[in-house]
């Protein structure tokens, strides 16, 4: 089975409606049909098995590292993170991804209890991106940027709405948070070209971030699974017993206990698993004898397993 299957998530962001499209009778604008609103393509997604089938095997400890290819027809910059869960823990966790290059994005969560997680993407045209993007190249080619700055005031100042929202609806978010990108907002309706370094700081790009418009993002359509186990489950040498083969003289019928004797001698042998094979009296037809010979006298072994 493969990790590196691909699958092919909807196609989801918002396009213009086409041309002759059917106007709706109650505001006159033309519907844009559903499956049309999104604009974000997901798909091969690494790892993933027969298409998310099976779950992927990971131990305690070890990093979970995913890739994917999100990206939107045009040239708007596009933003990732990464969802994933313990299960039976409430809530996902949300990392955000790494721009490879090319559409490819990557991020990684470390597994740290037995069980089972679940991940999957989402993805989202990020105008503020976008825009600071096309601010940077503006200023290098030295333009009048005054124009540009009053439509990122726009954009901060609708972050800061949705942080005043995320407030009221219980989410993480602070009244800072509202007031820094309220501050940010004013900066940037100034139209002084010193706002540009505003526009562009990490620390305006952070909250940006965090305070998104994602109301047009695609999820991925599944959620993927990892299976978690000890770290014995990577690898282990087994070795077979027989509990009754076990007696401390010939002749003499072993027994739990005698085989308990035996650990030290069975580990220095480099074994990390001991398999008991199921127990069953000694079978008494079509027993064989010594060496595997057809034939068996009173005092032949028979078979372990009971079979003839």
């Amino acid at each position: 089975m493969d990790e590196h299957a691909p699958s092919v998530s909807k196609d989801i962001a918002q396009v213009p409606a086409a041309a002759g499209a059917r106007p709706d009778p109650g505001d006159g604008k033309a519907l844009i049909p559903e499956e049309r609103r999104y604009r974000i393509v997901i798909e091969n997604v690494s790892p993933e098995i027969d298409c998310g089938e099976f779950p992927i095997k990971r131990t305690t400890g070890e990093v979970v590292v995913v890739e994917a290819d999100v990206f939107a027809e045009g040239h708007d910059a596009v933003s990732c993170v990464l969802l994933y869960r313990k299960e039976g823990q409430p809530g996902r966790r949300e990392l955000p991804m790494e721009a490879l290059g090319n559409g490819r994005w990557r991020a990684s969560f470390t597994v740290t209890e037995l069980g089972q997680y679940s991940y999957t993407f989402m993805g989202w045209v990020d105008r503020f991106g976008t825009w600071a993007r096309d601010l940077r190249l503006r200023l290098e080619a030295g333009q009048d940027v005054r124009v540009e700055l009053m439509i990122g005031a726009g954009l901060v100042a609708e972050a800061s709405h949705r942080a005043a929202r995320s407030q009221k609806g219980g989410r993480p978010s602070t009244a800072e948070d509202e007031r820094r990108l309220s501050a940010y907002a004013e900066a940037l309706r100034t139209g002084h070209r010193e706002a540009a370094e505003t526009a562009l700081s990490a620390d305006l790009a952070g909250l940006m971030q965090r305070y998104a418009d994602r109301r047009l993002s695609s999820t991925y359509a599944k959620e993927l699974l990892v299976t978690v186990d000890r770290e014995r489950a990577r690898f282990g040498a087994w070795y077979e017993s027989f509990p009754r083969s076990t007696g401390p003289q010939a002749g003499w019928h072993g027994t739990f206990r005698d085989l308990e004797a035996r650990l030290p001698y069975i580990a220095s042998m480099g074994f990390d698993v001991l398999y008991l094979p199921p127990i069953h009296p000694i079978g008494q037809s079509f027993r064989k004898g010594r060496n595997n010979q057809v034939g068996a006298g009173p005092d032949g072994p028979g078979s372990p397993w009971a079979i003839g």
